[in-house]
Formats: structure tokens, C-alpha cells, sequence
């Protein structure tokens, strides 16, 4: 990676720090550059655009998100240890940095204002919903889980779970928010066992 690449990927690490904070949306040039101490000129360099911008976030915390969850869940073996893998991991990402939460409250943001920034967060989601149904057919392969549930409907009720947890952990700052979403996830994971 050269220097231009590193000073590129510093940025957009600051750049997630920032729209963990202040939403994707609220991600400018301008607020990166005070951020960074750059100028605004060296930064349209890198991006061209608030919408660049905010895709180079999008990408960076989905890789982050890959990278700390989906890999150490497709690395453990299949069925309810690759479940369980699965769930720990995002629950520790959802509870602990701007990558973690991103994703949801860029879904908020975006969810109706056209254009490719809500067109990635909505490929996004669905590479998610595909991930998790996947992990469930692996299993339901294998033997591990029922094979009369619909792996979308698996993989609806996780993140359904999972959102319900960054809320209650987010935005209520409730305690139990934790020890909730481990309760539903042991009964969820209950009605999947054969």
C-alpha cells in the first residue's frame, strides 16, 4: 500500500468514527476535513464527492463487519457451533464501535431517499439476509437444524433479534439489553435444533 492509500484508508477510518457519531448522512467534507486536519481540496482528491464518501464508509465497515463476524462464523464448524460463532461475534461488534451500528442507523437514514447510497445499503442488507440463510442451510444439510423452516425465515429472525438488541442497547441504554437478546437467541437457537 503506498502513502496516498494509507493516508486514504486513515481517513475513512476517522470518516467511520464520524458517521458512527453523526450518522452517514451527516458525514461531509467539511466535517471530515476539521476531523482530520486536511483540506477540504485534499479530501475531494480522495472522494470527488459527499456520496463517494459515504460509499468508502459503507464499504469500509461492511468489510470491518465481514472480517469480525461472517469469516470467524464460516470458520467454525457447522450447524450450531457456527450459529453460535455467528451470534457472539455480532453481538460483541453491535455493542462496540461505529462499524457495529453503522449499518442500522444508515438504514434509517436512508431508507427513503433514492440514490446509490440507499441502493448499497439495500444490496448490503440482502447480502446479509443471503449470509445468514446460508449458515442455516449448511446446517439443515448437515442435520444440525429442522429441515421444515424456511432458512429466510432463520435468518429474518436473527437480525430481527439482533436490531432489537442494538435498540435496547443504543438508544435505551438498557442494561439488560444484553441478557435479553442471549435469552431470545438460546430459544430461537432451541426451535432450530432437530
Amino acid at each position: 500500500m503506498g502513502k496516498g492509500d494509507d493516508t486514504r484508508q486513515a481517513v475513512i477510518d476517522q470518516a467511520v468514527e464520524i458517521a458512527g457519531r453523526l450518522g452517514v448522512a451527516g458525514l461531509t467534507i467539511g466535517t471530515l476535513a476539521s476531523a482530520t486536519g486536511l483540506s477540504k481540496s485534499g479530501l475531494y482528491a480522495h472522494f470527488r464527492s459527499k456520496e463517494a464518501l459515504q460509499l468508502a464508509v459503507l464499504a469500509s465497515a461492511r468489510q470491518h463487519f465481514v472480517d469480525q463476524v461472517i469469516r470467524p462464523a464460516l470458520a467454525a464448524p457447522r450447524g450450531e457451533q457456527r450459529v453460535r460463532t455467528l451470534f457472539e461475534k455480532w453481538l460483541t461488534t453491535s455493542s462496540s464501535g461505529a462499524a457495529g451500528c453503522l449499518f442500522v442507523s444508515a438504514a434509517t437514514e436512508f431508507d427513503d431517499q433514492p440514490g446509490p447510497v440507499r441502493d448499497q445499503l439495500v444490496r448490503d442488507h440482502w447480502d446479509l439476509a443471503e449470509s445468514l440463510a446460508q449458515v442455516y442451510r449448511s446446517g439443515a444439510k448437515d442435520g444440525a437444524f429442522r429441515d421444515d423452516l424456511a432458512p429466510e425465515q432463520f435468518a429474518h429472525d436473527l437480525h430481527g433479534l439482533m436490531l432489537a438488541h442494538f435498540h435496547a442497547f443504543r438508544l435505551l441504554r438498557d442494561p439488560a439489553a444484553e441478557p435479553h437478546t442471549r435469552f431470545a437467541f438460546e430459544r430461537l437457537l432451541q426451535f432450530l435444533l432437530r
